[in-house]
């Protein structure tokens, strides 16, 4: 990592001071734990859609089986993306705002603008061996603490196919092709250039694991019946490749001295008129490292295909870290979402969550798991 920002990470302004701070202070020894509020009102309640814990409140009142409503139109004082609850259910908002310190805000009159009922849609994570992946497990803490429910779903049951009977959306963490697939000669540490740190003849033959021709095509089947198929990171090269996608990494195969990034925050623009962009602001900061993919679409009869959802910058791209080879990614694409046959997939091309750290990008994860 070029930088760890705790501020840009999590989305936080900071401003510095540049006189000391006067005045009675009080020492802190533990976190602050702040309890939402629950302000009475006769016709609905509204939960903010730009803040994380907002998605943690909706997963827990639908636990409860509350009927939750999503703004697709601005109109009073709402975003699209914020979340409406019917008035009647005050009893449980309570509890729910003093567990996730989400204020529910109280609406005078019904909402007149758009908005849909929220369905959360029936996931699956694909988990392999190989000396694990560090990523898949961040991920599995992320979703278990905003309480987002999901099946680990292993190389067998993939490879069984009938995969749209149980899931809606199946998350592939951020990997490269051959550990995802499995092809011989794939070892752990190998997809960054390195050597495997074991070599193939440690790990027993049942744990090296891989999709292999089985699983890839049980995939393919799943997105053309329909499902969302959500890959992170340098997985998104496996999508590319494997589903023959008409985007292009432009970062490919590039030395060091014409593109290098290690671990830095990007600026970068966000389409929040789309649904997998709600509540995100029109521009912030991107974490980006080595190896991740930024996307081109490839010219065909089909771009209407291709959604952009979060573009690099013009100019000017570097927050902290370091950059070497702005012109090759700028304004090109740092997450897109891809009709096929009559599912999608998301790519998503840096680390939206990384290591549970990087608070600013987590509802672009959250979005593709709801409707």
């Amino acid at each position: 990592m070029a930088t760890d920002t705790m501020s840009e990470l999590m989305g936080a302004r900071v401003e510095p001071l540049d006189e000391a701070i006067e005045g009675e202070r009080r020492k802190l020894t533990g976190a602050v734990v702040r309890a939402g509020r629950v302000a009475p009102g006769p016709a609905a309640y509204a939960l903010d859609g730009r803040l994380n814990h907002s998605f943690r409140a909706v997963n827990l009142l639908l636990d409860k089986g509350v009927a939750v409503r999503r703004v697709e139109k601005p109109g009073q004082g709402l975003l699209p993306g914020d979340f409406l609850v019917a008035a009647g259910s005050e009893a449980a908002l309570a509890g729910i705002a003093k567990e996730t310190g989400v204020d529910f805000v109280a609406l005078e009159t019904e909402f007149k603008q758009a908005a849909h009922e929220v369905k959360r849609l029936r996931t699956g994570m694909y988990q392999r061996y190989w000396g694990g992946n560090m990523d898949e497990g961040w991920t599995r803490w992320l979703l278990e603490h905003f309480r987002f429910p999901y099946t680990t779903l292993l190389d067998a049951e993939i490879k069984k196919g009938g995969l749209n009977e149980k899931y809606d959306v199946i998350i592939l963490p951020e990997d490269s092709t051959a550990m995802i697939t499995g092809e011989r000669g794939a070892g752990p540490g190998r997809e960054r250039g390195e050597g495997p740190r074991r070599p193939e003849e440690a790990y027993p033959p049942e744990y090296r694991s891989g999709l292999g021709t089985e699983g890839v095509k049980a995939l393919r089947a799943f997105v053309e019946k329909g499902g969302t198929l959500v890959t992170l990171g340098g997985a998104s090269n496996f999508a590319i490749e494997r589903f023959e996608l008409n985007l292009r990494n432009v970062v490919a195969n590039r030395s060091s001295k014409e593109f290098w990034c290690p671990g830095s925050t990007l600026h970068v623009k966000f389409d929040n008129l789309h649904a997998l962009a709600y509540g995100m602001p029109a521009e912030g900061l991107a974490l980006y490292l080595g190896g991740n993919p930024v996307f081109e679409v490839v010219p065909s009869q089909h771009n209407e295909r291709y959604e952009i959802i979060v573009r690099y910058t013009d100019r000017d791209l570097l927050q902290s870290g370091w950059l070497i080879g702005e012109g090759m990614i700028a304004k090109k694409a740092a997450m897109v979402a891809a009709r096929y046959k009559e599912g999608q997939i998301v790519l998503i091309g840096f680390r939206a969550q990384h290591r549970a750290q990087t608070h600013g990008t987590f509802k672009l994860l959250f979005n593709a798991l709801i409707r």
